[in-house]
């Protein structure tokens, strides 16, 4: 099997959200990601947004590996067509799974879900357990919210600025692909 030289751990949701921009930023996520031979590991679903930068990818001839839990396979319709599915039993497999094969993270639109993975990631980035590059696309605004409250909680002193500086917020595809210096 040829593995691509960087992979990215995206994280974002089984739905597709009620803004249009929000697929169509999944599906170009995926496509330039693919087109860039970089790998992309991801829930392994075939629903919502998790399902769209899968299938793009995929289809683009990028290399796509999904994680997913087994209680969640038909729920979240595991995408099959995906490079490599590994089904495993707990969400702590998953997140441990994705952690050790990325080289960077990045945040689509999601729910609770997704803020769950992005945030052990921002919390381990804290406690030293890793270095990697962790990017929200902020699609339509929809982690402005997030970043004013992550900013504020760094001025009041629950979070350190140096945690905080390792957070990047793109409102694009190019954004985060620059961010992550594979523009």
């Amino acid at each position: 099997m040829n593995l691509p030289a960087h992979t990215i751990a995206v994280y974002c949701s089984a739905r597709d959200g009620l803004a249009p921009a929000f697929v169509e930023s999944a599906r170009m996520l995926g496509r330039s990601l693919a087109e860039r031979s970089v790998g992309i590991v991801y829930g392994g679903g075939g629903r919502g947004l998790m399902g769209e930068i899968g299938r793009a990818a995929v289809d683009a001839g990028g290399h796509v590996t999904g994680v997913i839990p087994r209680s969640m396979v038909e729920r979240e319709a595991a995408l099959e067509t995906v490079s490599e599915q590994i089904v495993i039993d707990t969400m702590h497999q998953r997140k441990q799974i994705m952690a050790d094969r990325c080289d960077a993270y990045i945040a689509l639109p999601g729910g609770v879900g997704t803020l769950d993975e992005i945030f052990e990631a921002i919390t381990w980035h804290q406690l030293d357990l890793h270095a990697k590059p962790m990017v929200f696309l902020d699609i339509e605004g929809y982690y402005t919210p997030l970043r004013a409250f992550l900013e504020h909680a760094t001025e009041l002193g629950f979070i350190p600025a140096t945690t905080m500086s390792a957070i990047g917020f793109e409102t694009t595809v190019e954004g985060v692909l620059d961010a992550l210096q594979l523009g």
